[in-house]
């Protein structure tokens, strides 16, 4: 028991196997290989950057242009465009439904886009300036029409509730006191007449 217990012991405290020491090896190439990329990609992104920077520059220099749009790109190079946009002053967006086919659009501040323009782009079209004031005619027509429809309608309504009111006797009571008042004038002066009649005559008149 005691031998081997002892050449347990002298095993474990054996230098590490050729096995082990290729799997240390593979190890260290993976993380340098790792690190290799990780310099890469950060060497990529500043050119990147570098790039849009000179390019939106460009752009604010160039006072024929109001807007840009750039070709389809990935997550992490919109994302930088966004931000180099923003320091320069300008307006982004993002249009595009799957992410493959998403660009970016820039615009100066003097020309940035209306509500109209914005969701033309969004719904993948291209915006067409003569198009929208024609549909936006349209809609003021269409809305000038309703508003002409409901008061149509309710120039129906008062008619037919004055003619309820004419068919059920239900005449304001101020146009029934002016009648009124207009009867008992007429009955005041006959009574007058005759009291004047009477007066000439000498005797009173006989009523039939």
């Amino acid at each position: 028991m005691a031998d081997l217990l002892g050449s347990i012991l002298n095993s474990m405290e054996k230098p590490p196997t050729v096995g082990s020491q290729e799997s240390r090896r593979k190890a260290r190439e993976q993380a340098a290989r790792l690190k290799k990329m990780e310099e890469l990609e950060k060497r990529k992104k500043a050119e990147f950057r570098k790039k849009m920077e000179k390019e939106v520059s460009e752009f604010i220099q160039d006072s024929a242009q109001q807007k840009r749009k750039y070709n389809p790109m990935g997550k992490i190079e919109r994302s930088i465009l966004h931000d180099v946009s923003e320091v320069a002053g300008l307006t982004s967006f993002s249009f595009g439904e799957e992410e493959e086919s998403r660009y970016v659009m820039l615009f100066k501040k003097e020309f940035a886009p209306s509500d109209e323009e914005l969701e033309a782009y969004r719904n993948g079209e291209e915006w067409d300036p003569k198009l929208a004031e024609q549909r936006r005619r349209l809609k003021e027509q269409a809305a000038d029409k309703y508003v002409h429809l409901i008061g149509t309608s309710a120039a129906k309504d008062a008619a037919h509730t004055l003619e309820a009111n004419r068919a059920y006797g239900c005449v304001p009571a101020a146009n029934k006191r002016d009648t009124r008042s207009v009867e008992e004038a007429i009955d005041q002066i006959r009574a007058k007449k005759r009291q004047k009649q009477e007066a000439d005559s000498g005797a009173p008149s006989s009523s039939s």
